[in-house]
């Protein structure tokens, strides 16, 4: 992650407003956030522009879901992606690569 990056991590989940903030996004995940997914579920929508779907090799998502793409798959009409060879700060581990990854996803 580095020294500046931990710094700012550590600063910030001290602060009672960020840490609310981070604890509301996870409610939501849990609530609203699904209420609509079972919605869009029902009705058959599916996100219909291009899609990257990136993730860690060094974290749980695969433990925990299986087939990453796979997953998006029901949800996605075009996509595309892989895992990166990270843990869960993938923009602080491997900032290059996934800038890479991002650039040419987007130049498509």
């Amino acid at each position: 992650m580095g020294a500046d990056a931990y710094r700012d991590y550590q600063a910030a989940i001290h602060d009672p407003a960020t840490v609310h903030g981070m604890v509301e996004d996870y409610r939501a995940g849990l609530g609203i956030d699904r209420t609509h997914d079972e919605v869009d579920r029902r009705e058959s929508r599916r996100v219909e522009c291009p899609t990257m779907i990136l993730w860690s090799l060094r974290d749980d998502l695969e433990l925990l879901y299986g087939d990453v793409l796979g997953v998006w798959e029901p949800w996605t009409t075009q996509q595309r992606g892989r895992g990166l060879d990270c843990g869960h700060h993938m923009a602080e581990e491997v900032p290059d690569e996934l800038a890479r990854e991002i650039i040419e996803f987007l130049r498509e």
